[in-house]
């Protein structure tokens, strides 16, 4: 298999990551309100809930909680890649881990910083820069856990993503990738069941749409493929949980997509 999947994203188009960012940078208002919603929400335990099994079953963690305080202490250094509006900045951050976000837009950014700056988090623990998550610029095996959200699906690159992040876990560290098949439910955009995006305008709706087209990713079986890549670069107790998606979202409310969204944990 190998060859092939590793040569499939040469042809990307050279000016797929600006068209992303454009996506994204229109988005930032809306994005930050929605994600702050849920971090208000119950949502957010659940979220905490499903991070801290995982972490302890691969060993980074002592308890199933992820507060610093209930896991003897222990504070983990956390790189999330597409951090958005700072969504696992507050989870983690808020727990007592030091949390590192990157992304690619400067507005989003912009964002993370002022949700930072909303839950008064501590700025020397939790911080947000712009950054590509296809090139992190940081030193090799820097981090306890390398975790994102809804970004792979954006990636002309994902295999030298994937290598990235695993050249920056220490040894015995953690992957935890949350995403899914958008580009295959892409009529989902303008479903009226898509609540979440429901306040997008259609110009948007059309923009997002064009981007899953132009993806290389968009065409592969997924998580099976980024399961099988893993395993190649070396990852082991490589988990996929196509149901992680129904026990979050739970109700048909604002934050409610049709598209399932599955995890994917490895360690390193």
């Amino acid at each position: 298999m190998g060859e092939l999947h590793f040569l499939a994203f040469e042809d990307e188009r050279e000016d797929i990551k600006e068209q992303v960012k454009e996506y994204w940078t229109e988005r930032a208002d809306g994005f930050f309100e929605l994600r702050h919603d849920e971090i208000e929400s119950s949502k957010a335990d659940r979220w905490r809930s499903e991070i801290g099994k995982a972490l302890k079953k691969a060993g980074v963690l002592t308890n199933e909680d992820i507060a610093v305080d209930k896991n003897e202490g222990k504070r983990l250094t956390v790189l999330d890649l597409g951090c958005g509006t700072g969504f696992f900045e507050v989870l983690l951050g808020g727990s007592g881990h030091r949390i590192h976000g990157v992304d690619l837009t400067e507005e989003m950014i912009v964002k993370a910083n002022e949700m930072i700056e909303t839950y008064q988090l501590d700025s020397d623990n939790v911080t947000a820069q712009v950054g590509d998550a296809e090139k992190p610029d940081f030193a090799d095996e820097s981090f306890d856990v390398v975790i994102t959200r809804n970004l792979t699906w954006t990636l002309p690159h994902p295999v030298e993503a994937y290598q990235e992040w695993y050249r920056l876990l220490k040894k015995g560290g953690v992957l935890m990738n949350f995403d899914a098949e958008y580009a295959k439910g892409a009529h989902n955009l303008k479903n009226p069941e898509n609540l979440a995006h429901r306040k997008i305008s259609d110009g948007l709706k059309d923009k997002c749409h064009d981007i899953y087209h132009m993806l290389t990713i968009s065409t592969l079986d997924r998580p099976e493929w980024d399961q099988e890549i893993l395993t190649q670069i070396g990852f082991r107790d490589v988990e996929v949980d196509k149901e992680f998606g129904e026990r979050i979202f739970i109700e048909r409310d604002e934050f409610y997509i049709p598209d399932h969204m599955f995890s994917i944990v490895a360690v390193k």
